[in-house]
């Protein structure tokens, strides 16, 4: 029981996907603009690599060496076209929000890498564990950032506003996402090695 927690756990500090591995940077940078569109983010990542790393776990004992990657990204490719109907149907505005990164977790080395290096070796509640941390994990890393980005951008936290007039309009736009990120990134690094 406490292999698997520490198995669940290991994404939120030790193997944090965003502010150790430093994986998933394109959808990191992009989609902080604001708390909502880091967590919704991040919660799609978080579907698409459970269901994924489960199947895969499933089916890795058969499939041939030469062909696995794949037929792991058909696999992914799978769950992240039923997340994209999904989001179409009930959560249009989230989804044009989103956009293009929705379809570029078939390509998310934080999934693909898990895929390969986890679940493909491992059983179906392991990799399940697995991609339910490093996912969480990632949604944390992300939604901190977009917090972070829309507070000194806007004045505002999940669309609440709180600070009347206007932000440094830096931390709306690509460069901030790279501030935010570095500081974070020192600030957790630092917070990590206490423990």
């Amino acid at each position: 029981m406490g292999n698997r927690m520490t198995l669940f756990t290991k994404g939120f500090l030790k193997e944090n996907p965003t502010f150790v591995l430093l994986l998933g940077m394109c959808p990191t940078l992009a989609t902080t603009t604001s708390a909502v569109n880091g967590m919704s983010m991040g919660l799609a990542t978080l579907f698409v690599l459970v269901m994924s790393n489960m199947v895969i776990s499933a089916i890795a004992p058969v499939v041939p060496d030469k062909v696995h990657i794949p037929v792991y990204i058909v696999v992914i490719a799978t769950f992240v076209t039923i997340l994209q109907f999904v989001m179409q149907a009930f959560t249009p505005e989230m989804y044009k929000t989103l956009g293009l990164f929705i379809p570029l977790i078939v390509v998310n080395c934080i999934v693909l890498g898990r895929a390969e290096a986890f679940a493909s070796r491992s059983g179906i509640l392991d990799s399940a564990l697995d991609g339910l941390g490093i996912g969480l994990g990632f949604t944390l890393s992300l939604t901190v950032i977009g917090m972070v980005r829309e507070i000194l951008g806007s004045g505002s936290v999940f669309g609440w506003k709180f600070i009347s007039g206007d932000g440094m309009l830096v931390f709306v736009m690509a460069p901030g996402a790279f501030l935010a990120l570095g500081y974070l990134m020192v600030l957790f690094n630092k917070i990590s090695k206490k423990q």
